[in-house]
């Protein structure tokens, strides 16, 4: 059976720019059951975005919202937007890591 990912627990998981030095990232839940697994703490915290991204962990900011079921993840860019380096000016494909995290414990793909 396939693994269930964060992406099968959310309407939609987005990221985007966040000005020249910021990528701001967004996991829609579908419902609070999904809430709580990706608010879950021990499955998804700061290190855990800090390995996915390879950025330090102390720069990463989570932002749990119960009462819209989102969580909201915040880091700096690795380069700032539009310099020579920059691989996506937009911010507009960092989410797909987040997404295809790995839900502990849950198999079967998309959640009901």
């Amino acid at each position: 059976m396939p693994e269930t990912t964060l992406a099968d627990l959310a309407h939609e998981v987005r990221s985007k720019n966040a000005g020249p030095f910021w990528v701001t990232m967004e996991v829609f839940l579908r419902d609070e059951e999904g809430y709580r697994i990706a608010a879950d703490e021990s499955f998804l915290n700061e290190r855990v975005v800090a390995d996915l991204y390879r950025v330090d962990a102390d720069s990463v900011q989570l932002f749990r919202i119960p009462s819209l079921n989102v969580v909201k993840i915040s880091f700096p860019r690795p380069v700032s937007q539009g310099s020579l380096r920059d691989r996506d000016v937009h911010a507009g494909q960092h989410h797909v890591p987040l997404a295809r995290l790995s839900v502990p414990g849950r198999a079967g793909g998309e959640a009901s």
